[in-house]
């Protein structure tokens, strides 16, 4: 006879587990080493259960969620219960051996041990600024395979018994151009997941072994029973979408195709048709695929379902092997958070047909620029990754976010004061993109301009994005929005607008770097907006009076 559970106690219990991944997180951006992971936030925790699916994942960088997804299980083929004991800890990073979803992104992942027994894992994962590879930061869209983008890390133990293993950590700090960075982030992570571990332990031994998982199961079983509610009040039919990402030539291509059938408590995403796998960092391995369709439908059905596994029985997803979003190796997939991007508007634009009321336009995604060369008042290398927000699309009842992170993608843009004590560049300007927003009668959000001036002689950048050629696509009669831009010295006789992609361009000291970031889109026709909608947006400075009476007033 099955035991039954007591809802108040799973619930503290649940609660207690995500506190805990909470402070893991805390524990890891106040240790790490580089602006990345203390700044921006780049980086997730998470705790498993003993057959490692997801129990509790604090809510930073969702893409992180497919290069956590299937990592414990890739650990049990690899080393046996019995092989592994108390202050173990495994790492790895390479999407194509159970490590994540692209090689800066490391994962560490550790037992819980009560007794002899293993309980539970705890596990984080940090964007590391540089991991090898063929340019600075390791991420750029102009790799054409994995080989190019850095370090290859399969599961490996890097600590036996609370030893660490150096073997390990020396072949990771031998392929950084920043190794001093690199073992302090990680020493950052293995303090992350003992804080996370000690925590876990004092909740099954207060509860005890049985008691505490048997309430876990029961909250991932309640999860699963909320979400199949939420998706049995959609109507039941197929729904087709389709958006393009960059293709392997500059101004080519690649479509992105969904079929999204909604059936009795379950959604079918199904991907065939999709192009063919890219000769560019543009793919999206198979992890960030389920981790992007996991957080659009849960951010569009019931946002407030809790983030664990229950709910991710639901969902059904198909991608062929060879295409844009199920790549083989020895595909490149280091820019996979861009383009998840635009896979993430593909999945909504679906579900939008389903649930018109909440409906969602397309989005402008983040651009990626890294940044590297000899800091004059150090002498020491460094390699500034940093993306930059682009601009969510407006809802059926709502405008769209300035200057956000879209869909699965997450961390901060880094604070100018940050960025200016850390590395050789000033900010000079750093504001929302006027007259970026797609039109509608609500408009989409704000992209983001920010200009970066050179201060030391040997820089070079390498560039990556989308929805430089295809822009975050309208609905409901809503203009698309602006599409992004990199230019160098802008508002001067040597401007000259930068590609889309691109590696190791060198940047003059006095320079200036500007990155222009996509809007997203509008909802519903331009002329059905309110007066008062429009005034505001004149008086706030995002549209002039000319622009306003252009797209809204004329002819309304």
């Amino acid at each position: 006879m099955k035991r039954k559970i007591d809802p108040i106690k799973s619930e503290v219990i649940a609660r207690f587990l995500l506190a805990t991944a909470e402070e893991m997180a805390a524990t890891l951006m106040r240790t790490a080493f580089s602006p990345n992971i203390k700044e921006r936030a780049d980086c997730s925790t998470a705790i498993f259960d003993v057959a490692g699916e997801v129990i509790a994942l604090a809510q930073r960088v969702p893409i992180h969620l497919g290069s956590m997804v299937g990592a414990v299980a890739e650990i049990l083929k690899r080393f046996p219960m019995g092989d592994i004991l108390p202050g173990d800890m495994f790492v790895a990073n390479d999407p194509y051996n159970g490590g994540g979803t692209h090689l800066p992104d490391i994962n560490v992942i550790a037992p819980v041990f009560a007794g002899k027994k293993i309980v539970a894992f705890v596990a984080n994962i940090a964007h590391h600024a540089d991991v090898g590879g063929m340019v600075p930061g390791s991420e750029a869209a102009v790799c054409k395979s994995i080989y190019q983008e850095g370090l290859r890390i399969p599961p490996v133990r890097v600590m036996r018994e609370g030893k660490v293993n150096r073997d390990v950590v020396d072949i990771i700090l031998l392929n950084s151009r920043t190794p001093d960075e690199r073992v302090g982030d990680l020493n950052a992570q293995f303090a992350a997941n003992t804080v996370g571990a000690r925590s876990v332990l004092q909740l099954f031994d207060r509860y005890g072994l049985k008691e505490t998982q048997e309430a876990i199961a029961g909250y991932l079983d309640f999860t699963e029973k909320r979400f199949r509610a939420a998706i049995n009040r959609l109507p039941r039919g197929r729904y087709v979408a389709e958006d393009f990402l960059d293709g392997n030539l500059e101004g080519e291509t690649c479509a992105i195709k969904l079929a999204l059938t909604i059936g009795k408590g379950r959604m079918d995403f199904d991907f065939t048709g999709s192009g063919k796998q890219l000769e560019s960092a543009r793919n999206i391995p198979y992890r960030a695929l389920l981790a992007t369709v996991y957080t659009v439908a849960k951010a569009m059905l019931d946002p407030e379902v809790p983030a664990n596994a229950g709910y991710y029985r639901t969902l059904h997803i198909k991608a062929p092997p060879g295409c844009v979003v199920g790549p083989v190796p020895p595909a490149a997939i280091g820019c996979r958070s861009i383009s998840a991007s635009v896979l993430g508007d593909v999945i909504a634009n679906a579900l939008s047909q389903a649930m018109p009321d909440k409906a969602l336009a397309g989005s402008g995604p983040h651009h990626l620029f890294v940044l590297s060369g000899t800091d004059p008042r150090t002498g020491v290398y460094f390699v500034d990754y940093e993306t930059v927000a682009g601009g969510m699309g407006a809802r059926a009842n709502r405008d769209g976010v300035d200057g956000v992170r879209v869909h699965a993608s997450g961390s901060s843009n880094l604070p100018s004061e940050a960025l200016e004590h850390a590395y050789p560049f000033r900010v000079e300007r750093y504001a929302l993109w006027d007259e970026s927003s797609g039109p509608g009668q609500y408009r989409g959000g704000a992209g983001v301009i920010r200009d970066y001036r050179v201060l030391a002689d040997d820089i070079v950048v390498s560039l990556s994005s989308e929805r430089q050629h295809v822009a975050s696509p309208g609905m409901a009669g809503g203009g698309s929005g602006a599409c992004g831009l990199f230019v160098l010295n802008p508002d001067t006789p040597q401007e000259r607008v930068l590609p889309s992609a691109a590696a190791d361009i060198p940047l003059p000291r006095g320079s200036v770097l500007r990155i222009c970031t996509p809007a997203g889109a509008g909802y519903g026709d331009s002329k059905k907006r309110t007066i008062s909608a429009v005034e505001k947006d004149v008086v706030e400075g995002r549209i002039s009076p000319d622009y306003s009476s252009r797209i809204y007033l004329e002819g309304s």
